[in-house]
């Protein structure tokens, strides 16, 4: 099956959409599925977009509440993961996962964090449980997302040109510290055919070559690759072939396995602020063992009727946005999605979000009021303020291309120019197939046809990954520069010019440096 891969998103549908149907009308055929590697942003309305921890001057509406209200139908059935900027009360009415649009399907988080003081950070830490319950796995798992990338995973890769295109990662890399070392415990634990990744806004791709269990087997392989960020002349799409069993049924199915897994660790749901031990074999636990047997993915199938389609039960929960009549100060609510209601009752779990109510109303009836979130030390007016914490310092990276805090209004001039400057000037541009493509920036319409770039060359090459020999891929990269004041364009460094970077400020660097790596990725 051609499955198309995206980087960070940021609420750039239209625009992926788009190319996405340049790629297929250039290519050998229509893509059966997109996969989005987080920063989705899934945006509904004025509230979700007050909920994205990102500052003020970065909340932009973009596209995605034109498919949730029903005005546009996304072309091709697409599943992403959350990243470090989304709406985050949006996907947590969504711990499980559940459609966001008809045909957009979001990877729930397995454990929904209460927004606390003392949990805040949190919402972007891969959590200690979620990784326990993904280690239960047994069988064969064949492509796995994450947003960051595993830690070291630029070792088995052209760590070279990677070096060369973002030399700010040179400290990280050499001191292995690059990534995520939950990403990294899962990979050396599952040993996917594929890992897609996106985060740190470049292509890179890698090949790690695991252990043999058995003497008698060849070890695993895993074809790693990340993309950049939806922006002009970036690497941010690419289409693979992926094998497939053709009797397979064209909907989503849910995993018998996992749900067995998510069932059997249904009471270590913990909402509370505090941290807590997974079970271990060491004897201080009963049980340690929550993976699936045969007898237990029986009762499943009983719970599902033996029926594992996932039902296409997309609800709207909260109102959308109309640009006609904006609305500055709609009221964030935390609610209960339907999805999420039939999903648990039909297995038998606990609502993670019933159980946070709950838990919000015993604290209302102790205290007299909820406890107020948000950072009491902001200067910015109540309408612009965050719900929740605009902190990214449990992102296990230093990224100079993310969005910082506290930035300055004068940086955006010199985004643009960097945008500019960095351009891939001798790549032709494609004209819009018709007038009604107008509104497609050509700049998303330059395809390249390369070898398979999950193939990749030693760091003594002189060539890069994508250049490596094996089977043709596409990657769709972005072309002319003139609609880049379209974008909520990013914080850029420079990449041919790394001694002119602007560097992060102290008060930035205070604020990373104050999580230490260990704990960034996993509570």
């Amino acid at each position: 099956m051609r499955v198309a891969v995206a980087g960070c998103c940021h609420g750039e549908l239209d625009k992926i959409y788009e190319t996405l149907a340049l790629a297929e009308r250039r290519g050998s055929g229509p893509v059966d599925l997109l996969l989005c590697c987080g920063d989705f942003q899934a945006v509904r309305n004025e509230a979700d977009l007050r909920c994205m921890a990102v500052p003020p001057k970065y909340r932009h509406m973009q596209t995605f509440y034109r498919y949730y209200s029903g005005e546009k139908k996304a072309p091709v059935l697409t599943i992403f993961i959350g990243g470090n900027h989304e709406a985050s009360n949006h996907l947590q009415e969504l711990p499980y996962g559940g459609w966001v649009a008809p045909n957009i399907y979001y990877l729930g988080h397995f454990e929904c964090p209460p927004y606390n003081s003392s949990t805040i950070r949190s919402i972007y830490h891969v959590r200690n449980i979620e990784v326990y319950k993904l280690k239960q796995l047994k069988q064969p798992v064949h492509i796995f997302l994450s947003h960051d990338w595993p830690r070291n995973i630029y070792h088995y890769g052209n760590k070279k040109q990677l070096l060369k295109t973002k030399s700010f990662f040179r400290q990280e890399v050499e001191n292995s510290t690059l990534g995520s070392p939950a990403a990294s415990e899962l990979l050396e634990h599952l040993q996917p055919a594929y890992w897609f990744s996106a985060h740190l806004h470049v292509k890179f791709a890698a090949l790690m070559q695991h252990q043999a269990t058995d003497k008698d087997q060849a070890g695993k392989e895993t074809k790693f690759l990340a993309l950049d960020k939806c922006l002009p002349h970036r690497d941010f799409l690419q289409v693979l072939e992926i094998e497939h069993d053709p009797s397979a049924p064209e909907y989503l199915e849910y995993d018998v396995e996992w749900l067995t897994v998510l069932r059997a660790t249904d009471d270590l749901i913990n909402v509370t602020g505090g941290l807590w031990n997974m079970p271990e074999d060491n004897g201080l636990h009963t049980r340690w063992d929550y993976s699936a047997t045969e007898e237990t993915m029986k009762e499943v199938m009983e719970k599902l009727n033996h029926d594992p389609k996932v039902p296409c039960n997309f609800t709207m929960t909260a109102a959308c946005y109309d640009p006609s009549k904006p609305q500055t100060q709609v009221k964030l609510v935390h609610r209960i999605n339907p999805q999420t209601t039939e999903f648990c009752a039909q297995l038998g779990i606990t609502d993670i979000n019933v159980m946070i109510q709950k838990a919000r109303e015993e604290e209302h009836h102790q205290c007299g009021e909820y406890e107020q979130q948000g950072d009491p030390g902001t200067e910015e007016s109540e309408e612009d303020r965050s719900e929740y914490n605009t902190d990214t310092s449990a992102l296990s990276s230093i990224n100079p291309d993310e969005i910082m805090l506290d930035e300055e209004e004068e940086e955006e001039e010199e985004e643009e120019e960097a945008v500019s400057a960095h351009s891939d000037m001798n790549t032709p541009s494609v004209e819009p197939a018709s007038d009604q493509a107008s509104d497609l920036s050509t700049s998303f319409s330059d395809i390249r046809n390369l070898p398979s770039s999950m193939f990749v060359s030693s760091d003594d090459a002189s060539r890069s990954p994508a250049s490596g020999e094996g089977k043709c891929g596409e990657t769709v990269e972005s072309g002319d520069e003139k609609d880049l004041a379209k974008f909520p364009l990013k914080r850029l460094s420079d990449e041919h010019e790394p001694e002119q970077r602007k560097k992060i400020k102290r008060r930035n660097q205070a604020i990373y440096a104050a999580v230490d790596d260990g704990d960034a990725s996993a509570e």
